[in-house]
C-alpha cells in the first residue's frame, strides 16, 4: 500500500507539473496517469489503496469544504442578494430535469432511473472549482460584486442536495417503491447541519480566542473535528439525519467571522494539505476509469451531457436576473458551475454495483462527465477569469508577489 500511495503522489506530482507548464490544468495530467497505472491498463496501485480510495477522497472533500468555508464572508454575499440562494438549487435541479429527459428519451431509461442518472451528473466539482474560487478572492477578481464567493456558497450547498437526492431515488429505483420522507431529509439535514456547525464553530472560536493555539494546532484540531462530525453522521444516522458536509462549512465560516486573521493562517496550513490530496484525488479518479468502455458507448451519452449541460446554463442564468453582474460576469458564473469530478467519481458507480440495470450508462455517463468538464471547465476558469472578471479596486501588486511566494 505504501508503495503505490508513494507512486500516486510522485506520479501524479509529475503528470501535473508537465501539462501545467504547457498552460493545460495539472489534474488533466492527474487524471491521466490515474488511467494509466491504474487497474484497467498497467495496474501499478495496490488494490487496498483503490478498497480505501472513498475515504481518501473523503478526506480530500474535507480540506475543499474547510478551505471553502474559511474564505466565504457571508456577509459580502449581500451584494448578490438572494442569487447566493438560488444558486444552491436552482441550477442542479435545472441540470437534472434535463439529463432526466434526455436519457428518457434517447436511452430508453425508465423515467426514475433517468432522474437517477441526472442526480449523478449534477453536482459541481468542489475540486476543481474551490481551490480556484479561493485563488480569485486572493487575487482581487470578482470581489467587487463577490462572484467567487458566490460561486463558492451556491456550488459547496449544490453538492449535499444532489447526494442527498441520488440516495433518495436510489431507494425508488431499487425498491420500485418511493421513500418521500428521504426528501423531506434534505432541508432538515441541512439546517441540522448548520446548527451543529455553528457550535462546533463557535467551540472553536472560543478556543482560539481564550488559548492562543498555534496555527498547526489549530489546523489539527479543525481536521480532527471534521472527521468526528463525520463520523457521528454515520454513527447516529438510525435515529437523525444531519450534514456533516454542512457542519463543516459552517463551522469552518463561523471562525471566519470570529477571528478573520488566524482564519486566513489556518486557510495557508489547508491549502499546503490541498497541494497533497489534490494529487491522491484526481489520480485515483482516473484510476476509477476504463476509458475503451466508456468511448465505446459514448455517442448518446455526449449528447445527454450536454443537453444537461445546457439546461444547467439556463438555471444559472435565471438566478442570477436582476443582479448588477454584467454579461461576462454572468458568463463566469455559468463555466464555473460546470465542472464534474469529485461526486461523480464517488457515486457513479453504486447503481451499478447495486446491481441495478441502468449501472453501466451511469457510470459510462458519469466517468465521460469527468473526462470533457473537469478539464474544459479549469482551463476555462483558468485561462479567462481575468478577462471576464475585473479585478477589485485598490487591489493592491504587493499581495500578489507574497501569494506567488507562499
Amino acid at each position: 500500500m505504501i508503495l503505490s500511495i508513494g507512486l500516486i503522489i510522485i506520479a501524479g506530482f509529475l503528470a501535473g507539473e508537465v501539462l501545467s507548464r504547457i498552460k493545460i490544468p495539472g489534474l488533466v495530467g492527474m487524471i491521466a496517469i490515474g488511467m494509466i497505472i491504474g487497474p484497467y491498463y498497467l495496474n501499478l496501485i495496490d488494490s487496498s489503496v483503490l478498497d480505501i480510495s472513498s475515504q481518501l477522497r473523503q478526506i480530500a472533500l474535507v480540506i475543499i469544504l474547510t478551505r471553502s468555508g474559511l474564505n466565504l464572508d457571508l456577509s459580502s454575499l449581500k451584494k448578490v442578494g438572494r442569487s447566493a440562494v438560488l444558486m444552491c438549487f436552482i441550477p442542479a435541479t435545472f441540470e437534472i430535469v434535463g439529463v432526466a429527459f434526455a436519457s428518457f428519451y434517447l436511452i430508453g431509461l425508465s423515467i426514475f432511473e433517468s432522474i437517477l442518472l441526472g442526480c449523478v451528473l449534477s453536482a459541481v466539482s468542489p475540486a476543481v472549482v474551490s481551490p480556484r474560487m479561493i485563488k480569485l478572492i486572493e487575487q482581487g477578481y470578482g470581489e467587487t460584486k463577490s462572484i467567487p464567493k458566490l460561486v463558492l456558497a451556491g456550488s459547496s450547498v449544490d453538492d449535499i442536495y444532489v447526494i442527498v437526492l441520488f440516495y433518495a431515488f436510489l431507494g425508488l429505483v431499487s425498491n420500485n417503491s418511493f421513500d418521500s420522507s428521504a426528501i423531506l431529509q434534505i432541508p432538515t439535514s441541512i439546517i441540522l447541519g448548520g446548527v451543529l456547525g455553528l457550535g462546533v464553530g463557535f467551540l472553536l472560536s472560543t478556543v482560539i480566542n481564550r488559548f492562543h493555539p498555534s496555527t498547526t494546532v489549530n489546523v489539527i484540531l479543525m481536521l480532527g473535528l471534521s472527521f468526528l462530525l463525520i463520523g457521528l453522521e454515520s454513527a447516529v444516522s438510525n435515529w437523525v439525519s444531519f450534514s456533516s458536509l454542512v457542519s463543516i462549512i459552517v463551522s469552518a465560516m463561523v471562525v471566519l467571522f470570529k477571528n478573520k486573521d488566524e482564519a486566513r493562517k489556518i486557510s495557508a496550513g489547508y491549502n499546503k494539505l490541498w497541494k497533497v490530496f489534490e494529487i491522491i484525488l484526481f489520480v485515483l479518479v482516473g484510476a476509477t476509469i476504463d476509458l475503451s468502455f466508456a468511448l465505446s458507448n459514448s455517442g448518446v451519452a455526449i449528447v445527454v451531457l450536454i443537453l444537461g449541460l445546457l439546461a444547467r446554463t439556463i438555471g444559472v442564468y435565471i438566478c442570477l436576473l436582476g443582479t448588477k453582474l454584467n454579461l461576462k460576469e454572468k458568463l463566469f458564473v455559468a463555466v464555473a458551475y460546470l465542472p464534474k469530478a469529485t461526486v461523480q467519481a464517488s457515486i457513479g458507480g453504486i447503481a451499478l454495483s447495486a446491481g441495478l440495470s441502468c449501472g453501466s450508462i451511469i457510470l459510462t455517463v458519469a466517468v465521460l462527465s469527468i473526462i470533457i468538464t473537469a478539464p474544459l471547465g479549469a482551463f476555462a476558469i483558468d485561462n479567462f477569469s481575468d478577462k471576464l472578471l475585473s479585478r477589485e479596486e485598490g487591489f493592491k501588486q504587493e499581495n500578489l508577489i507574497e501569494l506567488s511566494q507562499s
